[in-house]
């Protein structure tokens, strides 16, 4: 097919573009040869003509299928041109943020400005043992590669990084030693990498400045070889440095900096030790205030001078040489503040001796300042015939300044690289290096000088040796293929290179013009017109005649000849050098002498560093030779030595890019990186690569990809590559554009875009078949539909016509119905109609009748009512009068109640004290009212009294006025005018006293009225305080509760916070067994060297025989408890001495004894009162009335407790403060007695001892009598109870009651307890026993020293109390002793006792003649019996013996067939028999020998994961027994009665139980790092490689392409099944040789967590693995491994959890990536991916064909603003060796020991059962 053919519609070309280089557009008219243009439309969807050349026949470059954009290499695109490159790049480092990308061998690396998290150590790790193309680009894969062919081919490696300023050479090459450095640590603890890390900042500080393009811009050239052994460990390097930037020194331009050390030196100055320097602010100095700003936004120079200081310090230079590196770097600044004045009348210059600097200068560099004052302003002349000394003008003077300041940095620039080397040198012998060069790249500027010659001189050299090594690469891939090879046309710059250095070139012409006495810039250029003008990689600029122009193999550039002779001399006086060669201090003088010695270790570094020329004084002395060599001598010297270096090893390249010059993250500028790229050589490998066959596949992948173009007939051979020769030949007729090499099939450029056309053109046409079919279905489906449709319709209308005929029949017959109703409804109303009338007539007649009924009724009705009415009326009128007289009797009762109650009340009101602060308003009303009351009362009587009198006299006259009318009716019957008078007056006292009474009611009614309200205003008062008391009860409960939730809820809490902290402190511990193994191993190791080297006679003990336990033999029953307790007494003994306190030791052993049995009596009451809790908690149902009473009775015994405790304090008090003052004496008389020093030391012994048993003693008496108290409590509350039941409920104020009950109470008893508290001390005493009598003796102890102390001397005290001490524990001790040795022979006895009664038996039942044979007999049969105790007896000379046939060389195939755990079940029962004999030296050497034993089993098999799982159980066996059986009531609740027999009797094996919980740690890691080794190269091929559903995934049409000379060897590709295989593999081995599950289950839960983070990590870092069929797969594979979980029991295990992020990343890929829907469900979704993970997940996607979409900016964007209120981890992958903290829970054996039976292959046969 031909290329014109390709350009059809919808095909998509690149045009030019002034803003963006290229742009692309859509052709939308095929074109035609001959047409004159192209029809394109723009991605802005406007249309444009573009025009053709026809004469040149150039058509627009065509872009790449989309699914061949963002590829990781560069030269997979099928259209390899500049515009193809530039596309690439920028959507990878802008859509995706790649910032690395391969193109061929070269590693472009754009600078992202920003920092990433993709260089942590775990990248490095999974970089490490990869394949260079087998994931995404970094820098770390070119480290790995040359790592790996360094050890592969033997042969040195470099790693050549260059790039413009700014673009990240110098980060790029940091980071590639940096993994050097982890993954080839150094075998000894030499810290060397961490020394070659120290070195960069040492050289950023003196080598590195800020610049316009860069804030840390490398201003030399630098190649550190990193060195390596035999083993591939590094153990040292070397640097060497180039062309040092010195004119830097005295010039900076605008925005620009010096180096930065002499900020951080002026950041620092105001350090004490800096004081004599005389620095101030930066901005004071001349040299480096030139550029105005001195600081960096962002940089501390401070903080940065601590860290150049420290890596001074690590690289071993001294303080003093640091000093004086710092005064030199001083007295550059000084010397560049130097005032020079110019003299009148003359051009002469001189310099005052009082210039501050000027002092400073020669008193820091140690010179005399007369010679230098005057030597810096004049020069000396040399000639024939005479010497003499001439002035120099200001401009000389000042070049010659300047050229002593460059002249010192580059001298002392040197000495500091020396130092490096030598810190950074090494004794032993290098077996292979990795260079890296961190080089600077093409420059070009508006001014270029002599620097950027020699720049880019060196970058000419670096790329000719580039492009030979790949066209190399490339004739050596194509023979190995088999292809035949044809000479590639491509662009040779030695014709350039020649121009510059060869004979009379640019370097020779201008070294001789610097020989030349007058020689200048403008006739070494005309000298360069005349002599190079025809060349045609050199042309002379229009407009000047002092520049030149050189064709590099990137750009033109044109350079200024100003300057460049007087920089290539370098001149530096004679005179100046020689005064610094006088400095008084050594060091600077030495930096001026080495130019004398030999070669420097590094080869001429940095050009300038060892140049001294004397301008215009002839060579006499053989000594200047040195100086005569001009920089660009130097510097072409050193460059050919680099290239010599370079050629010898295999080179690796990285270019770096800088994307934009604002330095902003992620900002793209086409024109920059355009520019870079054909400044490095990328456009040139491309253009290498597309001139030959740049594509490249192998048969299996073509075949795979491609088959769908091939004939079905064709898919039936076996033979793939005749499969894919016949395709091809089908399908591209030109044989010249593919070739068939050996295993790959090689393509010309723009091949496999065409057959990726026709695979799409063939994939359309399927679609179109598929959706013409899929409609016709869809057409036939709805015709279907329709007709049923149809027929459905027509069945309801023929349905609705019948429905609607037989409605017409059922009305007619509901008509006739109607009718014949209707007509029986008309006659039936007629006849209604009559009949009512009839009725209507009888019922008037009828109630005619009834009403005169009615009206009789009625009548005799009323005369009833007005009789019942007027009966009432008097029965009213005489109650009312019984009434107000029961109301007057009954107001003057209540008021006399009321009185009582009143009373009652105020009495009730002052014993409530609680009540009066809640109802304190409502006191004072009720106080108000009462006076109301009281008051009317006193009105009321006051009125009572006025009326009773006027009754009294009214009727006491009434009476009178009878007597007298009644005397005077006798004495004058006939005077009838006085009796009228009488009877009125009578009548007018009768109206006045019915007034009287009138108003006495009206009164009383008054009083009636208000006597009731004040009732009703009582009642509500009252009503309101119960109201608030059951507002406060209720407040009291809510309380009571929230405090108990909170509590609860606090509880909780602090179980979680405990269970955290408990799982950090266990895995904290766990690190620190696991490094204490490595340090034994590491220990062990030494110690076998020493052995081989020293090779000594005789035999020597073996240090690791020895154990940590050896300290502990003498005291075997010491718990670690007991040694945590005499800190105190370990510290006296050192200060006193170990001889004197070695006399006492046993005394102070024998009070610790005594403590532990007081600890162990505390711990039995608190289990009482423990129970005594839980008893008074079911008894508060009951006595909830009695709540206040206890509080009270609580309240009181917690001060009698209180006392106790008080008094108790005061007599130890009392009884210390004795102890002290014999103690005080002993100590003044230390010196002349020795006796009483021992005594002293015994003293302290003792104190330590009675105060741990004071505080024992004091914990006992505490919890006793909580006891006792909370027994009595309970028998006071149901006595209590039966007393109230007996009070009387008829008493009107219960409250009141209550109260006086509760004090009588109370009263009762406190006479109880006091009664009780008397006896409760000694009935205490009387119980515990010795202990009481120890206290109480002690007591009497200390009142009889008090009284005595006087009396009694000192040493007949100290005596006297040492040995009754002495006999008490020694009586005690041997009470014990003897108690036991009679539990044993009581035992003996009776097994004695039962053999006897056996024997006597069996001879009773025996015949005469034959007892003495039977009784024989018996003896035998009875050692038979299963009478076995679980104990097996050896000689202590057998005990190696043993260890060898149990421990050393045992295989676990030996006891297989046996019980699980076997060895442990037999070392147990060894240990039993040394307890049993009570042999403390045979249980320690049994156990030490045996931990020994196993460690030296698990060094051996260090791989064997069989082996280390059997001593895994073992061990955990061994330790669940020491458990199980060490008599621990907390590790017996699982035992049966026989095992309980079978404890230990003598030894607290506490320790033992220690280290053997270390010891199963170190073998679980181990087991752990075996297993992780076996899986860990099986689980990305497995897990995430592997196409468990075959034909999901489909295949990429590109892949990195792998030279001949790092293709790796044939990798071995594992399945989902081999995977599965050996995890059933492991889990069979742990469950047969008897692992405890949970250990089981924690070790799968390790494993799969490395599965989960290794796939993990891989997936994060592979482009190609990214994508929707890989998901399925991954998701398919982790459900395969569930089930394997679950299948095995194992999902509690936890295992399942670890492979979430696994899961939700699978989900990731399979998630649909488009709406702002789907970023929600995304976000919900992955909860276990941090917020870097999905973003890199997102931008990794890759489609596997065109029919799939990518993941647009937009949605990550999306993604990223829903994760931002994330606190994620910044960190990128996950920790594959993070482990987690290990436990071992107590598994009891329900095997008995008896039960165990010895298999003879053990051969244990010196072993014997007891």
């Amino acid at each position: 097919m031909s290329t014109v053919q390709l350009y059809t519609k919808y095909t998509r070309v690149w045009i030019p573009d002034p803003d963006e280089v290229w742009r692309s557009a859509e052709i939308v008219k095929d074109y035609k040869e001959g047409d004159k243009s192209l029809q394109l439309k723009l991605e802005d969807e406007t249309l444009y003509e573009y025009r053709l050349d026809l004469q040149g026949n150039e058509l627009p470059l065509l872009c790449n299928p989309d699914i061949l954009v963002r590829e990781n290499d560069l030269t997979a695109l099928s259209y390899l041109h500049e515009p193809a490159v530039l596309h690439n790049l920028k959507v990878r480092f802008l859509e995706s943020n790649f910032v690395y990308t391969y193109c061929g061998i070269v590693l472009v690396a754009i600078n992202p400005y920003e920092e990433l998290p993709i260089y942590e150590e775990d990248a490095i790790y999974a970089y490490s043992g990869q394949n260079m193309g087998d994931m995404d680009p970094h820098i770390f894969a070119v480290a790995e590669e040359a790592y790996k062919q360094m050890a592969r081919d033997e042969k040195n490696q470099s790693i050549i990084v260059s790039g413009e300023s700014g673009a990240g050479k110098t980060v790029s090459a940091k980071y590639a030693m940096r993994f050097f450095t982890t993954v080839g640590g150094s075998a000894s603890k030499t810290n060397i990498e961490a020394k070659v890390l120290a070195s960069n900042p040492i050289m950023e500080a003196i080598g590195n400045a800020r610049t316009t393009r860069n804030d840390n811009s490398s201003r030399f050239g630098k190649y550190i070889e990193i060195g390596f052994d035999k083993r591939y460990h590094i153990i040292g390097a070397n640097m060497r440095t180039y062309l040092l930037e010195k004119s830097r020194v005295v010039f900076q331009a605008e925005h620009e900096r010096n180096y930065h050390i002499f900020y951080q030196l002026c950041a620092s100055s105001s350090l004490p030790e800096f004081k004599d320097l005389g620095l101030t602010c930066a901005e004071d100095f001349f040299y480096i205030s030139q550029g105005g700003d001195t600081s960096i936004s962002g940089v501390d120079d401070a903080d940065d001078f601590e860290k150049t200081r420290h890596a001074f310090t690590l690289l071993g230079v001294k303080e003093s040489h640091q000093m004086t590196i710092f005064r030199i770097i001083a007295a550059i600044l000084h010397l560049g503040n130097l005032e020079i004045q110019v003299e009148r009348g003359s051009e002469a210059c001189s310099l005052s001796s009082e210039d501050e600097h000027l002092k400073n200068f020669c008193g820091l560099l140690g010179v005399e300042l007369s010679q230098m004052q005057h030597w810096l302003c004049n020069r000396k002349l040399v000639t024939t015939a005479e010497t003499y000394v001439k002035n120099m003008s200001l401009h000389q003077v000042v070049n010659a300044r300047n050229a002593l300041a460059k002249h010192i940095y580059a001298q002392l620039f040197n000495w500091i690289v020396q130092h490096i080397n030598k810190a950074l040198h090494t004794t032993v012998k290098q077996h292979s290096f990795i260079g890296v060069l961190d080089i600077y790249g093409f420059e070009t500027f508006e001014v270029n000088s002599f620097e950027q010659f020699c720049i880019n001189y060196a970058n000419e050299k670096l790329q000719q040796q580039f492009n030979l090594h790949v066209f190399k690469l490339e004739q050596e891939e194509y023979m190995k293929e088999g292809i035949p090879w044809t000479l590639i046309d491509f662009y040779d710059n030695q014709p350039c290179i020649d121009l510059i250095e060869a004979k009379l070139g640019i370097l020779d012409l201008l070294d001789e013009e610097c020989k030349v006495p007058r020689g200048t810039d403008q006739n070494w250029a005309q000298k360069l017109y005349d002599r190079h003008g025809s060349s045609q990689h050199f042309q002379k600029p229009r407009m000047s005649n002092t520049s030149f122009i050189i064709l590099h193999f990137a750009d033109k550039v044109e350079y200024q000849s100003e300057g460049f002779l007087e920089k290539n001399r370098d001149t530096v006086y004679e005179e100046q050098i020689s005064i610094l060669k006088a400095s008084k201090y050594p060091m600077v003088a030495d930096l001026f002498h080495e130019e004398k010695g030999a070669v420097p270790v590094t080869p001429v570094g940095k050009g300038t560093s060892k140049i001294s020329v004397r301008s215009a004084r002839p060579a006499i002395k053989a000594a200047n030779k040195e100086h005569k060599k001009t920089v660009g001598h130097q510097f072409r010297n050193s460059l050919h030595l680099l290239m010599e270096t370079l050629n010898a090893t295999t080179p690796h390249y990285v270019r770096c890019i800088k994307p934009n010059d604002e330095k902003l993250p992620f900002k793209f500028d086409p024109k920059r990186a355009v520019q870079q790229l054909r400044a490095c050589g990328v456009l040139e490998t491309v253009r290498i690569s597309a001139a030959g066959f740049p594509s490249r596949w192998s048969y299996h992948d073509f075949l795979k990809r491609y088959r769908v173009l091939m004939k079905k007939t064709d898919l039936g051979k076996n033979d793939k590559k005749q499969i894919c020769k016949t395709l091809l030949e089908d399908l591209i007729k030109d044989p010249d554009k593919f070739q068939f090499g050996h295993t790959k099939i090689f393509f010309r450029a723009g091949q496999v875009a065409y057959l990726e056309k026709l695979r799409a053109d063939k994939f359309r046409a399927a679609i179109i078949m598929i959706e013409k079919t899929v409609r016709g279905w869809l057409q036939r489906v709805k015709y279907q539909r329709l007709r049923q449709a149809t027929v459905v319709l027509q069945r309801y209308t023929r349905g609705h016509l019948a429905r609607r005929l037989a409605e017409h029949l059922r009305r007619a017959r509901a008509a006739i119905i109607l009718q014949k109703q209707f007509r029986m409804l008309r006659i039936r109303r007629a006849f209604q109609r009559v009949r009512n009338s009839t009725i209507t007539i009888q019922a008037f007649a009828r109630g005619m009748f009834a009403r005169r009924t009615y009206h009789q009724i009625l009548a005799e009705h009323k005369a009833t009512i007005l009789q019942k009415y007027a009966r009432g009326w008097l029965a009213r009128t005489r109650f009312h009068r019984v009434q107000a007289a029961t109301i007057v009797l009954q107001c003057y009762y209540r008021r006399m109640k009321a009185r009582q109650q009143l009373k009652a009340l105020r009495i009730e009101a002052r014993s409530a004290q609680h009540l009066k602060k809640l109802n304190v308003g409502m006191e004072n009303k009720v106080v108000q009212l009462q006076r109301k009351i009281d008051e009317q009362n006193k009105e009321y009587k006051l009125l009572n009294e006025q009326l009773s009198t006027l009754t009294s006299a009214h009727s006491s006259e009434v009476e009178k006025l009878k007597k007298e009318l009644l005397q005077y009716q006798q004495s004058q019957r006939g005077d009838g005018n006085q009796l009228l008078s009488l009877q009125e007056e009578m009548e007018h006292l009768r109206l006045e006293l019915e007034r009287a009474h009138g108003e006495r009611k009206v009164v009383e009614d008054s009083y009636m009225q208000e006597k009731d309200l004040l009732r009703k205003r009582i009642s509500d008062l009252e009503e309101e305080n119960a109201l608030l008391k059951q507002e406060k009860e209720e407040l009291n409960s809510r309380i009571l509760c929230q405090s108990e939730d909170e509590f609860a809820r606090n509880a909780v809490e602090e179980n979680i916070q405990m269970k955290k902290e408990l799982e950090e402190e266990r895995s904290r511990y766990q690190n620190l067994v696991k490094e204490y193994s490595s340090l034994e191993q590491r220990y062990d190791n030494l110690r076998d060297e020493m052995t081989i080297i020293k090779q000594a006679p005789g035999h020597r003990r073996n240090p690791s025989n020895q154990s940590s336990l050896e300290s502990d033999s003498n005291n075997p029953s010491i718990s670690s408890s007991d040694i945590g307790d005499t800190d105190d007494v370990i510290q006296q003994v050192e200060e006193i001495g170990m001889e004197k306190a070695a006399m006492d030791m046993t005394l102070f052993l024998k009070l610790q004894k005594r403590v532990r049995e007081l600890e162990l009596a505390r711990k039995k009451l608190q289990t009482q009162l423990e129970k005594k809790e839980q008893e008074s908690k079911k008894s508060q149902v009951i006595e909830t009335n009695t709540m206040t009473s206890e509080q009270e009775d609580f309240a009181y015994n917690s001060l009698k407790r209180q006392e106790l405790e008080s008094e108790n304090k005061k007599l130890k008090n009392e009884l210390n403060e004795l102890r002290k003052a014999i103690a005080d004496r002993a100590t003044q008389n230390n010196s002349s007695n020795d006796v009483q020093d021992s005594y002293n030391l015994l003293l302290n012994h003792l104190k330590a001892a009675n105060e741990e048993l004071e505080v024992r003693k004091e914990e006992v008496l505490i919890l006793r009598s909580q006891i006792m108290k909370a027994a009595q409590q309970k028998e006071m509350g149901k006595n209590m109870l039966k007393e109230r039941e007996s009070i009387p409920s008829n008493a009107s104020w219960p409250n009141s009651d209550r109260h006086v009950d509760q004090e009588d109470a109370i009263e009762a008893y406190q006479g109880m307890c006091e009664t009780n508290r008397k006896t409760e001390d000694w009935g205490y005493l009387n119980e515990d026993g010795e202990l009481g009598l120890a206290y109480q003796g002690l007591k009497q102890v200390a009142r009889t020293c008090c009284l005595l102390w006087e009396q009694l001397k000192q040493e007949i005290t100290q005596q006297e109390i040492t040995r009754l001490t002495n006999e008490n524990l020694d009586l005690k001790e041997l009470v014990e002793k003897l108690e036991k040795n009679e539990k044993k022979l009581k035992k003996q006895l009776k097994i004695y006792m039962k053999k006897v009664q056996d024997f006597e038996a069996s001879q009773t039942t025996l015949p005469a003649d034959r007892r003495p044979h039977d009784s024989n007999m018996q003896v035998a049969v009875q050692r038979k019996e299963k009478d076995f105790q679980g104990m097996l007896e050896y000689y202590k000379e057998d005990e190696p013996l043993l260890i060898r046939n149990l421990i050393t060389d045992l295989k676990p195939q030996a006891v297989s067939a046996t019980v699980p755990c076997l060895p442990a079940y037999i070392l147990f029962m060894c240990l039993r028999h040394a307890d049993y004999i009570n042999d403390d030296q045979k249980v320690h050497s049994l156990l030490t020998s045996t931990i020994n034993g196993i460690k030296k089993v698990l060094k051996k098999h260090h791989d064997d994961f069989e082996m280390t799982s059997f001593w895994l159980a073992n061990v955990c066996r061994l330790l669940h027994c020491l458990k199980q059986y060490s008599g621990d009531e907390g590790f017996m609740t699982q035992n049966t009665p026989k095992q309980n027999e079978h404890c230990l009797k003598n030894f607290d094996l506490t320790e033992y139980r220690q280290v053997l919980s270390h010891l199963s740690i170190q073998i679980y890691q181990q087991l752990i790092n075996i297993a992780q080794g076996i899986l860990q190269p099986m689980t990305v091929s497995a897990v995430l490689e592997n196409e468990s559903i075959q034909g999901l995934s489909g295949v990429q049409p590109m892949g990195y392409r792998k030279y001949i000379s790092n293709s790796p060897e044939a990798d071995t590709s594992y399945s989902l099944d081999n995977m599965i295989r050996q995890l059933n593999t492991f889990h069979s081995i742990m469950c047969d040789q008897g692992l405890d599950p949970e250990i089981v289950q924690q070790v799968f839960k390790q494993i799969f967590y490395m599965i989960n983070a290794v796939t993990l990590n891989n997936l994060l870092l592979r482009k190609d693995v990214c994508s929707w069929s890989t998901g399925m797969q991954l998701r398919f594979n982790i459900s395969q491994l569930e089930e394997w979980l679950h299948g095995k029991n194992l999902q509690q295990s936890g295992a399942a959890q670890t492979l979430v992020p696994l899961i939700q990343a699978a989900q990731l890929l399979q998630l649909k990536k488009k709406t702002s829907e789907d970023a929600e469900a995304i976000c919900s979704l992955c909860t276990s991916l941090t917020t870097q993970q999905i973003v890199k997940i997102l931008n990794l996607y890759t489609p596997v064909n065109e029919f799939e979409e990518r993941v647009t900016v937009a949605f990550i964007r999306n993604i990223q603003m829903h994760l931002q209120e994330r606190n994620d981890p910044p960190q990128l992958l996950l920790d594959f060796k993070h482990v987690f903290p290990v436990s071992f829970p107590f598994n009891p054996s329900s095997i008995t020991m008896d039960s165990i039976h010895l298999p003879a292959s053990l051969n244990l046969d010196f072993l014997n059962k007891v």
